[in-house]
């Protein structure tokens, strides 16, 4: 991100808060149910000196890895599996379209009272799957066939040719797909949270909002989407360091 998009960012995050807070002070939003700005960044950071809400975000973020950790594990050798043997893919095909749509919240009573304490893991786990598998298929589709032609032509066999041609093609797409999921793995953690206490930020949202605290609610919201924006960067950024040939590929393919 350059300074100007960096610069331009920020103006429209203040222009936000400034619009929020005369409208609250003026009363044209109930100050109420919508606390001020003001009053909603004090809050934010007050809890940045708050032990439960830190330790929560401990807790969100480890069980929000440890899905994503699993999801990446089933997901990129079935992808892999499947986007080898096309026979293979186009018989599971129907099975994944039909259950790739379903929303994670709908599948929340069954990963909770079904799967009692590994719930939160297995929802997680599960609505992280499609997106990684998704990009899985989409990278091997883009993978050289005149380079896999070759090696089998020297005698080397498919497993061979998905570790030293497949998988590394294919490895940006991996990564974007993960890089999605772990947007999706937050806000799924948070969601079960919410609905089955624990610990968590999800649990810390809603004891502030049985509490009539909306504007801690607001705040703790509002660092959940932090959270989220940090992950998303750190995650871009070792992507674009890890797969710079990748760029310069796509570069010159446009050009």
């Amino acid at each position: 991100m350059n300074t100007g998009t960096a610069l331009r960012g920020a103006l429209g995050i203040a222009g936000f808060l400034l619009v929020s807070e005369a409208l609250g002070r003026t009363g044209v939003i109930d100050p109420y149910a919508v606390p001020p700005a003001s009053s909603v960044l004090a809050g934010a950071f007050g809890l940045l000196t708050d032990a439960e809400f830190l330790s929560g975000i401990g807790s969100t973020l480890a069980s929000a890895a440890a899905g994503l950790l699993l999801a990446t594990a089933a997901a990129v050798p079935s992808g892999l599996l499947l986007g080898t043997f096309p026979g293979a893919e186009r018989a599971v095909r129907p099975l994944v379209e039909f259950l790739r749509p379903i929303p994670s919240v709908a599948l929340l009573p069954l990963a909770l009272f079904a799967l009692a304490d590994q719930g939160k893991t297995a929802l997680i786990v599960y609505t992280s799957y499609w997106s990684i598998l998704i990009n899985t298929l989409y990278g091997l589709r883009d993978v050289d066939p005149l380079a896999k032609e070759t090696l089998q032509s020297f005698g080397f066999g498919p497993y061979a040719v998905i570790r030293r041609v497949s998988l590394p093609s294919a490895a940006p797409f991996i990564a974007t797909g993960v890089r999605i999921s772990a947007s999706v793995a937050l806000v799924v953690a948070v969601s079960v949270e919410l609905v089955a206490g624990g610990e968590g930020i999800g649990t810390f949202v809603g004891e502030a909002a049985a509490g009539n605290r909306r504007d801690l609610m607001i705040a703790a919201t509002a660092w959940t989407g932090v959270i989220g924006l940090l992950v998303n960067s750190a995650l871009t950024g070792a992507e674009r360091r890890a797969f710079r040939w990748h760029r310069a590929h796509a570069g010159e393919g446009a050009a």
